[in-house]
């Protein structure tokens, strides 16, 4: 079912967004403060030949929305070129299961981008591939090395863990983005100018 005008009008605006977070909000701002964007990306998004809206799933709790949609944000305020309506993920799985990872996951956030006449012009998922790799290569030296994390299958979730070892992943994460937040936030913006301008012709 093709996302309608009617129904992306509907979502929050980033700011109402903002406005109804009951967690992370802190960090999600100061993200949005200290990103840094060049100027030959800034001066795409300027140019960009008309406005395009961008329909964003999204929830406060989840660690790859408060890293990578401020990025979004800033873009969209710098550039004066993308109207951004935010859905909050639980309430619409109608449009989020359009738009599944790997054909399976719920995962967000993800960024919709059509045209000025609602056509779609391509989608993204949850992180850069680039960080995906990263993590995952992190991870899997984390568990093999880190006490806490012995016997402990990879895949488990952290709910599901030993309060220790659900300590130690929550410290790999905070590590972890500390030390990628420039190379990520980089790979967002270069894989959403990729996709605009496949989407368009560019």
């Amino acid at each position: 079912m093709a996302v309608t005008r009617e129904r992306f009008e509907q979502g929050l605006t980033y700011e109402g967004y903002k406005a109804q977070m009951t967690r992370n909000r802190e960090r999600f701002e100061e993200n949005e403060r200290t990103v840094v964007f060049a100027e030959e990306d800034l001066r795409f998004f300027r140019q960009l030949p008309q406005e395009l809206h961008v329909l964003v799933l999204a929830e406060d709790w989840c660690g790859d929305v408060i890293n990578n949609l401020p990025v979004l944000g800033r873009l969209a305020e710098l550039s004066g070129k993308l109207n951004l309506r935010v859905f909050l993920r639980d309430q619409n799985l109608d449009i989020m299961d359009q738009y599944l990872n790997a054909g399976t996951y719920r995962s967000i956030p993800v960024f919709v981008f059509f045209d000025e006449d609602f056509r779609e012009l391509g989608h993204w998922i949850e992180r850069p591939a680039r960080i995906s790799e990263l993590r995952s290569a992190a991870m899997k030296e984390l568990f093999a090395t880190a006490p806490e994390l012995q016997g402990i299958a990879p895949d488990t979730s952290p709910a599901q863990m030993p309060e220790a070892a659900r300590e130690r992943i929550m410290q790999f994460y905070g590590a972890f983005r500390a030390e990628h937040r420039a190379t990520s936030d980089a790979e967002v913006v270069r894989e959403l100018r990729a996709l605009i301008s496949r989407g368009l012709g560019l």
